[in-house]
Formats: C-alpha cells, structure tokens, sequence
C-alpha cells in the first residue's frame, strides 16, 4: 500500500529525525554509553590513569557481578531504597500540599514562600549533622534528609502550574458558578499536572542524593556507608561497582516515576 498523501510530510520529518523514534531513542543513549566504556577500558589498558585511581570498566563489572551475589550488598541496598522512598513520599505530599496552598491564596504565598525559598538555600549537608543530632544514626535523619532535599522542586513546580492556568478558563469555571474546590479539581490541577510531574520526576532523584549524603554524614548501613567501607580499603573498583548500582537504581526509579506520569497526564501524549 502507497502512503497517502497526508503521510507524507510525517514520513519526510521521520527520514530527517532517524534517532526521534521509540528505537532511536534507546539506540542513540546506549551508543553513547558502549562508547565511552570502550574509550574509558581503551586508556585503563593503555596505562594512562592508574588503576587505583580509575579502574578499568571490565573490573568495575567484575566487582558488580560479584557483589550481587552478597547478602550484604543487598541489605545496604534496601536501607537505601527504603530512606529514598520514604523520604520522597513525604516530601511529594508535604510540598504538593503547601504549594497548592500557596498557589491557591496570595495572602499565605507572601508569608511564607521567602521562609521557603531561604530554607532551600541553606546547603543540605550543613543540616545533615543538625538531623543526626536530632533524629540520631538509625534510618529517620536519612528519612528526613530525602525529603527536604526533594521538597523544594515540587512546591515550586506545584506553585507555578496552578498559577499558570489560563485566567480566561478560570473566569468562565467562576461564572458558571464553579466552586474553588471544583474549580481547583476540573481546572487548575490538570492544567498544572505536567509540571508537577516534571518536579517529582526531579525529586526522586534528589531523594537518593539525599539519601546518600545523609549516609555519608553519619549512618551504620546504606550503600554510602558501603561506597565508604571501600574506599577507605582502597578497593575502588568495588566502590565504582556500587556507584554504579545506584545509577542503574536511580533510572529505574525515574523510570517508574516517568511512566506514571505518561499514564496519569496521558492527553499530553495527543497534544
């Protein structure tokens, strides 16, 4: 069968745009990434960084495939995933709650967002020994450090999608005598959906950064503490082995977050 005419000019982007695919799209970042590896493994082999600084990627793969055989890596992987989580749930809920309130009424934006915005500034490991203080060594200061550090870009994103609504859309929902519950409902959280999801998308990585840094501070278990073990060992391959399990946990949790998003927000996909 021929392609219509109205085919045509979509088959004549497609043939410019050969990676902007489902395909291209996994092809493109995978070539990059075998790419790097093999110029990282070409100069480990050709003696040009010593190994103990930077192991070659065929140890670090070693290291990984060896560990993932362990007990231990897998009980410093669930004290991680679970502060990360954690602290990400909290944190979504909390800053989508004050930023729908800070969103929805000038008079409470104007109290509290400077309160805020200093409290976001304030360098997150400066706090981490103030938590450990607080809620000791055991995994709540971990908890807690996830979810500040995820906080912010979701009531930022909260705040600017609800303020973004179309003031025509709103107007006519006011007119027609739309309550502000129903008005928040049927209007201004769709309309704000995608740039929430782009917030929480950011938070979720944010929340394993926290997570990480709060171990590092001051933790007896958790894939920080582990990375530490065996760097203070000078294993660096091992160390580099768990870097990189915490990249590969890290995209599948965005991943997941990714995919929620295409499913709840799924008329952006027809736009």
């Amino acid at each position: 069968m021929t392609a219509t005419t109205s085919d045509s000019p979509r088959l004549a982007r497609a043939a410019r745009r050969p990676f902007s695919g489902s395909l291209g799209k996994v092809l493109l970042p995978s070539s990059v990434l075998l790419l790097s590896v093999a110029v990282w493994e070409a100069v480990s082999r050709a003696g040009l960084v010593n190994e103990i600084i930077v192991p070659a990627p065929t140890a670090v793969a070693q290291e990984l495939v060896g560990m993932l055989d362990e007990s231990y890596f897998w009980e410093a992987t669930w004290v991680t995933m679970a502060e990360t989580l954690a602290g990400f749930a909290i944190g979504v809920v909390l800053a989508w709650a004050l930023g729908t309130v800070l969103g929805m009424f000038e008079g409470a934006r104007t109290a509290f967002y400077p309160i805020v915005v200093g409290f976001q500034i304030t360098p997150r490991v400066a706090l981490a020994p103030l938590f450990l203080t607080w809620f000791g060594f055991g995994l709540t200061s971990k908890v807690v450090m996830a979810a500040t550090i995820c906080f912010f870009p979701v009531l930022l994103n909260v705040m600017v999608g609800m303020q973004g609504v179309d003031p025509a859309a709103r107007t006519l929902m006011r007119s027609l005598g739309a309550s502000r519950w129903e008005e928040y409902r049927k209007l201004t959280l769709p309309s704000s959906l995608p740039l929430i999801f782009a917030g929480i998308k950011n938070a979720i990585t944010l929340a394993l950064i926290g997570a990480i840094v709060a171990e590092f501070v001051g933790a007896s278990q958790g894939m920080g503490v582990l990375i530490k073990t065996l760097n203070f060992q000078l294993n660096v391959a091992a160390g580099f082995a768990v870097i990189v399990a915490l990249m590969v946990f890290g995209l599948i949790l965005y991943w997941i977050v990714e995919l929620v998003d295409a499913k709840v927000v799924h008329w952006r996909n027809h736009a």
